[in-house]
Formats: structure tokens, sequence, C-alpha cells
């Protein structure tokens, strides 16, 4: 169905590959090349479906003994890699939101690189204890106290240069 597909390693791919095919290459059909996709997300699965899905597929090849929470960060890093491979060379114009006239095999594989990324991201949080759309949660509202958006709007500066009471504390690292 879609010529640019990557090809994974074996012990990488946390989905059978024909599933992402099917999948990505059926919702591909339903629009026409260079169209911008849909604003929303389908309503299934949700992150924990998703988690349970992931964790089942993963015991019933016995690899999480290979999922530790490093091995998988290290395998994200080189997902998001290979989803910025995605843009790389193409330049700004050419990736406007909904990124016009890229063909739908151009779509369908970036769709894959997405995948596998919110994929590895998922089994991450799952292997690491993390409830990851509580963290988002609490992450977005954390963000909304130090980006109100009467302050920020319109603006790409970090919130010290607009909010000098921001604390800023970081929780264990420095994440913005």
């Amino acid at each position: 169905c879609c010529a640019a597909q990557a090809t994974q390693p074996k012990a990488q791919v946390l989905m059978p590959k024909r599933a992402r095919e099917a999948e990505s290459c059926s919702s591909s059909k339903s629009r026409r090349s260079g169209e911008a996709a849909a604003a929303t997300f389908s309503a299934a699965p949700n992150l924990e479906e998703l988690r349970g899905s992931l964790a089942a597929f993963a015991a019933a090849r016995d690899w999480d003994q290979f999922h530790t929470p490093r091995s998988l960060a290290l395998a994200l890093t080189g997902e998001v890699g290979e989803l910025c491979e995605c843009f790389q060379w193409r330049g700004d114009a050419a990736c406007a939101p909904g990124l016009p006239g890229w063909t739908d095999a151009d779509r369908t594989h970036l769709g894959e690189e997405m995948a596998d990324v919110l994929m590895y991201l998922v089994r991450l949080a799952d292997r690491s204890g993390i409830d990851l759309p509580a963290a988002c949660a609490a992450k977005l509202e954390r963000n909304g106290q130090k980006y109100p958006a009467d302050r920020c709007r319109g603006s790409s500066a970090k919130y010290t240069s607009y909010n000098p009471d921001a604390d800023g504390v970081a929780r264990g690292s420095q994440l913005s």
C-alpha cells in the first residue's frame, strides 16, 4: 500500500507492521493527496486502551525483560529522529499546517512515525509507573500558570522574560 514505509528491527516494533499499515493506509484513502488532515482524533483507542494493548503485545512476546525505562527512552529517542526525518530538508513552507502538497504516502509514513513515538512514550510511562494522561493534565495546568494568555499571547519568549515573579521551580530536572 505505502511505498515510503520505514523498516524496523523486530525487537523494537511494538505493534505488528501489517496492523500499522492497514490502519494508516485505510485512513489515508479517505482524503485526497495534499488535503489537510482532520482536526480531531478518533475516539478509540484511548491512552489506557493503548497502554493495555501494548502491555499485552509485549507480554505475549516476553519482551518485558527488554522494556526497561532506559531502553524504552532510548528507543523513543530513535523514533523521534525518524519522525524528524519526515520533515528534514523540506523547509517551513512545505511543512505548513495541513502539510499542503504532501502525498498520501508521505502522510502515511508520517503517521507511522508518530504512532511509533506515541507507542514508545505510552510504553515508557507504563513501565515507569507514570499515569501519562494525569501527568499531561498537570503539566498543562502548570504551563497555564507559567504562561498566562494575557501576558504571552503572540510571544515565543520564555515565561521568565515577562513574568519576573515566576518561580520556575524544576521538578527533578529542567523541563519547560
